[in-house]
């Protein structure tokens, strides 16, 4: 038996090669031997010495602008900018409002600037003259933990003309993520404003209708801004009537002091500009904010100050209601302007008077008001 038919565990797989004598040159051709062809190798190349040098350059520069936009493509999927809240349109009109839902609330109070205004920076204690839209903002949960919800509560935009201007107190709007907000941006800035739920609205959230874990968005159009103590800025003019209230500098947040004379009160209404302005003119139509304290005649004492309750006011200069001619006396005048006013009962409180501001039916009032600025439209 010879050594191959001997057993050695696997029997052998036998592969029965073909003889190379019956192959034919085209079907096989030993390593290194040209087979008998006449083949001389790689044909010559038309191209100069300068031309393919200049091919290999640019099938190099082709390579390399490759290799960068895949680079590029790579470091901008790693680097590309997260999903944002954006609110977009014109300050003042209603914006477009999206929220993606793949950005999840997380994290603290942030403020993102939409529109840069310009002015005084607003500060704690400040009026703003604010047009304004929040949103519920939650998060998913179970299959859906990495996406959001969100729902519009509230929007002043869609409220009827003459009402969606909003006049609020910063620090004191019942939102302490908004006042935060809201300290330190300017007059003519649109805001985002994302609020944790820490600094929403409280137990008051959940009338409506947001859960305890809810954040609240805020878009935020700042149209204006008073300061706590604003007064009037121009040109002040003086005034020589020893029959009528003298008007001086006084504490500092208490606006102006107020002396009334010794003397019976006019009877005829008297307006009279102690500082006047250099802002536009008022008309029928505005809606003024104003400072401003008031006094009785008779006995000086001071009824009511909008200096000391620490926020001004605001009056449609074309009520019929109430004290007319405090409404026609601050028509006509230029904002930025201090304003006398003598009412005789017929142009202020009437035959009835005021009891609870002990101002009797035939007290003569005396306003002294700084005309900051109109409500904007």
């Amino acid at each position: 038996m010879s050594e191959d038919d001997k057993p050695r565990g696997e029997r052998a797989v036998k592969a029965k090669l073909p003889n190379a004598k019956n192959i034919r040159s085209p079907e096989f051709t030993p390593h290194g031997i040209s087979g008998g062809s006449r083949s001389r190798g790689p044909r010559p190349s038309g191209k100069t010495a300068a031309q393919a040098k200049r091919q290999r350059r640019v099938t190099i520069a082709l390579v390399a602008v490759a290799v960068l936009a895949i680079a590029g493509g790579t470091t901008y999927y790693a680097t590309r900018p997260g999903p944002v809240i954006t609110a977009t349109g014109a300050l003042g009109q209603a914006p477009k409002v999206t929220i993606p839902k793949d950005l999840v609330p997380a994290g603290k109070l942030s403020v993102d600037t939409e529109i840069k205004g310009t002015g005084e920076k607003i500060a704690n204690g400040d009026t703003a003259m604010v047009k304004f839209a929040f949103y519920q903002w939650s998060k998913g949960t179970d299959e859906k933990a990495d996406e959001s919800t969100n729902k519009k509560l509230e929007s002043s935009w869609e409220r009827p003309a003459g009402q969606q201007v909003v006049t609020l107190t910063v620090g004191n709007s019942g939102v302490k993520g908004l006042d935060k907000g809201l300290v330190g941006q300017t007059p003519g800035s649109r805001l985002i404003l994302r609020v944790p739920p820490a600094e929403g609205f409280g137990q008051q959230g959940s009338q409506l209708g947001l859960a305890a874990n809810d954040w609240v968005v805020f878009v935020v159009d700042v149209l204006a801004n008073y300061a706590k103590n604003a007064e009037a800025s121009g040109t002040e003019k003086k005034l020589d009537d020893e029959d009528l209230p003298k008007v001086e500098a006084g504490e500092a947040g208490k606006g102006p002091k107020v002396t009334i004379p010794k003397v019976d009160p006019p009877s005829k209404m008297q307006v009279k500009t102690l500082i006047e302005g250099t802002g536009p003119v008022t008309t029928k139509d505005d809606t003024a904010v104003v400072n401003y304290k008031g006094l009785i005649w008779r006995d000086g004492k001071q009824f009511d100050s909008s200096w000391e309750k620490g926020q001004p006011a605001t009056f449609p200069l074309n009520s019929t209601e109430g004290m007319t001619g405090f409404f026609k006396g601050l028509q006509g005048q230029k904002v930025g302007s201090r304003v006398l006013l003598v009412l005789p009962p017929k142009d202020g409180y009437g035959k009835e008077g005021n009891p609870q501001a002990g101002i009797k039916g035939t007290d003569h009032a005396v306003f002294v008001v700084d005309i900051l600025g109109t409500m904007p439209k």
